[in-house]
């Protein structure tokens, strides 16, 4: 019998083995230090986005120089009439006024801070909803509608001020207040959303 051959052949099939074994080890380190380093490359990229979300002064101001934002634009007529009674008879005065009452915000009125990061997210807290414009009747279009008697300046500023107040009364709702609120809400966010700010919480001053 060829010991010699047997043990020569033995060697080699343990050398082959063992460089198989060598390569397959190497071969999976490889892959654990490759993942090792994805992952690290990979949570310094987070770290990094995060760093990026913050609000500048720059931007602060771009928002507060829009100054008034309407949001909820109510048109309104009314009919208002006066008497004055005397001895003689009675003078009428009725006249028909037209008026277009604009609610939204006044961006200059905001405090310090009414935009603020917390975390993640992008806070802002918006000055209350009210109305623009308190002259709101168009006096252009304003006409009488029956007149009877002689009636002065001030008969007609009285009549004004009256038909001022019944728009007031009937467009001024909680329903119109809370409908310009989520406007100005969803407004709100389109706008920090196109500066980049995904997270977003807007609320309202008292």
């Amino acid at each position: 019998m060829n010991y010699k051959k047997i043990l020569l052949t033995l060697l080699d099939q343990i050398s082959t083995r063992l460089l198989a074994a060598v390569v397959l080890g190497t071969f999976i380190i490889i892959a654990v230090l490759g993942l090792i380093i994805w992952l690290v490359n990979s949570n310094e990229i987070n770290l990094g986005n995060k760093e990026k979300i913050v609000i500048t002064q720059a931007q602060i101001e771009s928002i507060e120089a829009i100054q008034q934002w309407e949001f909820l634009s109510i048109s309104d007529e009314e009919l208002v009439d006066t008497t004055r009674y005397g001895f003689f008879g009675d003078d009428h005065l009725v006249r028909i006024y037209y008026g277009t009452l604009r609610l939204g915000i006044d961006l200059s009125t905001t405090e310090e801070g009414w935009l603020s990061l917390d975390g993640d997210t992008i806070v802002a807290i918006l000055p209350p909803v009210t109305l623009l414009d308190d002259d709101f009747i168009d006096e252009t279009r304003t006409r009488s509608f029956y007149e009877e008697g002689t009636w002065s300046q001030q008969d007609r500023a009285d009549l004004y001020q009256k038909a001022k107040q019944m728009m007031k009364d009937r467009c001024l709702t909680d329903e119109n207040y809370r409908s310009a609120e989520r406007q100005a809400t969803a407004q709100f966010n389109n706008l920090l959303r196109s500066m980049g700010f995904e997270f977003i919480r807007v609320r309202f001053r008292e």
